[in-house]
């Protein structure tokens, strides 16, 4: 080892770095706002990056390759073919395993250098106070809206900075939440930009609208650059300060935004009260899902087998792809559904189906509310959810 030296500014020793590490990291030791000492504090920095996907990539990537101490990866989740387009890890060797593993042995590889843990979980609130601890900085790759409030809650509890980035089809944002200055004055947490969360189901995921691949790791790259700004204590953090981006007119905007008292009192305030919050029934998630009958792929396919007389409803719009020849039946995208109710059964099991489960869900709920809908199914996870659970893949028309 290189030895140790004391960090005046943060007061923690410093490890020193040793002659390969030396070699290895010369291009940021040149640079006089890095240096040796902020190339230690990168060192001794331990980072969490939570969500190996499309933003987690490149994060990790150039992360790892900066020379972070200890990065840990959160990701439950397994390799499938369509994150291939975006997620620049994986490759078609890596289908079905699992995405935390396989982002460790490759990342290990680039730089042996460093600590990298897999953490093969989902993210809770019964797990996040004990797995957030033992990391300086939080990185927020997830794609959905009860995540990201957990996530930001944790965070306000152990304060910790969160640096967070969400894309949508061309678009994409990214901001530091909960970042403490060297006044010691913590800059806006995720709540106070967003107090509530939007009504389910009224934004859809890439799944379902797709996203351009090169976005997320546009704003990955721009993510890894402010934690090494954080760890480094150089330039000036996106805290109060949201970046967007347009990746079709490549128009970058900055907006501001202050901390909220409202929305650090709407915090849990305490471990115990983050323990009792339900996030998914505060993103009208568990709510709207506890109003749906739901089928699942292996029961839909069971009464397709068995010839009972249903209805499939479609309500994806007309060039979504992948058409499932046993899915085919009446075709009403969601905007039109009140034009058409006439051609829904009521006297039969009707199982409404998009391409995750989303849209179909809020058909039923406007069937089920203004028009006293009572035999509608949701099937579970939609087309994407059928392509995973059945052996029809050889069916498929693209």
């Amino acid at each position: 080892m290189g030895g140790y030296r004391k960090d005046n500014i943060r007061g923690k020793f410093l490890i020193m770095l040793t002659e390969k590490e030396i070699s290895r990291y010369s291009r940021h030791l040149l640079l006089p706002e890095i240096g040796h000492e902020g190339q230690q504090k990168l060192k001794n920095a331990r980072v969490l990056v939570i969500g190996a996907g499309g933003l987690g990539c490149p994060v990790l990537m150039y992360l790892v390759a900066a020379g972070v101490g200890k990065i840990g990866i959160v990701d439950f989740d397994r390799v499938d073919e369509t994150n291939l387009q975006r997620q620049v890890l994986f490759d078609v060797a890596d289908i079905g395993s699992s995405k935390s593993e396989v982002a460790k042995h490759k990342l290990s590889g680039q730089n042996p250098l460093i600590e990298i843990e897999s953490i093969q979980q989902r993210v809770t609130n019964q797990n996040a106070i004990g797995i957030f601890s033992g990391y300086d900085i939080v990185v927020d790759g997830t794609d959905n809206f009860s995540t990201r409030y957990l996530v930001n809650d944790a965070c306000v509890l152990l304060d910790k900075t969160l640096v967070s980035g969400s894309i949508f089809k061309f678009q994409g944002q990214i901001s530091v939440f909960n970042f403490k200055n060297e006044k010691g004055e913590r800059g806006p947490t995720y709540r106070c930009l967003f107090p509530t969360p939007p009504p389910s189901g009224s934004i859809l995921s890439c799944s379902e609208t797709g996203v351009l691949g090169v976005l997320p790791g546009i704003l990955g790259t721009l993510m890894a650059n402010e934690v090494i700004k954080i760890i480094a204590g150089i330039g000036e953090v996106l805290s109060g300060k949201v970046l967007l981006i347009d990746a079709l007119t490549m128009n970058f905007q900055t907006i501001t935004i202050a901390r909220s008292a409202d929305a650090i009192r709407a915090t849990p305030q305490s471990e115990m009260q983050f323990r009792k919050m339900n996030y998914d029934l505060f993103c009208d998630m568990e709510e709207s899902k506890s109003a749906f009958k739901e089928i699942s792929a292996e029961e839909l396919n069971d009464l397709i087998l068995s010839k009972e007389n249903i209805q499939l409803l479609d309500v994806r719009e007309p060039n979504e792809q992948p058409v499932v020849s046993e899915l085919k039946g009446l075709q009403i995208p969601l905007r039109e559904i009140e034009k058409h109710t006439e051609q829904i059964h009521r006297d039969k099991k009707v199982i409404v189906i998009c391409r995750s489960g989303a849209r179909s869900k809020k058909a039923i709920e406007l069937l089920s509310q203004k028009f006293n809908f009572t035999n509608l199914y949701n099937l579970q996870d939609g087309v994407t959810g059928w392509l995973k659970s059945t052996s029809t893949m050889q069916k498929i028309h693209w």
